[in-house]
């Protein structure tokens, strides 16, 4: 199958294949624009469906890391009747050649123990030779393939080992990384006004804010009472079952 590196020449033609929307590939895709000079590939196959992989320096990634020198993937998705084709193995050895050819000490990308929403598998990631290079309170794991001998292994920032806000109520920290956010986010701001559950968002709109953020997982991170609750994107009625409200 052939594959297309979504590039600022051709993003406003490309189809990107995370985005349920029109309004959430617009919101994404002025999210890639200005990640490009950053040194971000996103890079997915012809075929229309969920099969690209994402990736970035860790240095300017979006996430909460101590990573110099090594690549950040954001996010490697094939699904549906895309998989079970070997793709997955092919984006990830197109990664894998980018960050030899530019001398990068190895991969990161966040997992956990056991499968998760949102985040990579943690099985597949050891039969490519990833391994568990950090893991936060929360349980979410940062995992490295080396590409260098001796290199520093990667880490989290204690703010995003150690996930903890000061503020009471639910507080749900989010991104534009993630298109889904753009459609659920409003949903549950709406939800929780309705019936009268606490709730603070806190867009993280800038690089230096995500490298900084209480968690792990800047996309979407839900705290209730100080205490992180959940990385997975929740619907309404999640959300209000959280705070012990049955939705009509």
């Amino acid at each position: 199958m052939g594959y297309i590196c979504i590039t600022e020449e051709n993003i406003d033609r490309e189809h990107i294949c995370c985005a349920m929307s029109n309004n959430q590939s617009a919101r994404k895709k002025e999210w890639l624009k200005a990640r490009f000079k950053e040194g971000l590939v996103f890079y997915r196959s012809e075929l229309r469906g969920k099969c690209f992989i994402e990736y970035i320096p860790a240095e300017n990634a979006w996430q909460p890391l101590d990573a110099e020198g090594y690549t950040h993937i954001n996010c490697l998705w094939v699904s549906g009747s895309l998989k079970g084709h070997g793709y997955s193995n092919e984006l990830l050895d197109e990664c894998i050649r980018d960050a030899k050819e530019q001398g990068r000490k190895g991969l990161t990308i966040l997992s956990s123990a056991k499968k998760k929403g949102f985040l990579a598998d943690p099985k597949y990631l050891a039969y490519k030779g990833f391994r568990v290079a950090d893991e936060s309170d929360s349980g979410i794991q940062l995992w490295v393939l080396p590409l260098k001998e001796g290199a520093e292994p990667p880490k989290f920032k204690p703010c995003a080992k150690h996930p903890r806000v000061e503020d009471s109520g639910f507080v749900l920290y989010y991104s534009d990384q993630c298109p889904f956010t753009y459609y659920w986010v409003p949903r549950l701001e709406a939800a929780a006004e309705e019936y009268g559950v606490p709730l603070k968002t806190v867009h993280i709109d800038t690089r230096e804010k995500a490298q900084n953020a209480p968690s792990p997982v800047t996309n979407f991170s839900l705290f209730r009472d100080g205490t992180f609750i959940t990385h997975e994107i929740l619907n309404e009625k999640k959300f209000l079952a959280l705070a012990g409200i049955k939705a009509e």
